[in-house]
């Protein structure tokens, strides 16, 4: 499932980072320190991907 915004991408995209060992984990904050915790390697990569072009910047979570 891709991401429907680019702050979810972008997020996405610092956990999937710091899953590989690219960063530190402790430069984490917010929805991607959150992420980390709670999706694998494979999710993040699938939420990550996809162009940013044409999402918006934010969604409402209201539903």
């Amino acid at each position: 499932m891709p991401a429907q915004s680019k702050a979810q991408q972008k997020a996405a995209g610092a956990a999937l980072s710091a899953k590989r060992g690219e960063t530190k984990v402790s430069d984490l904050q917010g929805a991607s320190k959150e992420m980390y915790d709670s999706m694998s390697e494979d999710q993040l990569e699938d939420f990550a991907e996809g162009k940013r072009k044409g999402k918006p910047e934010h969604v409402d979570d209201k539903d």
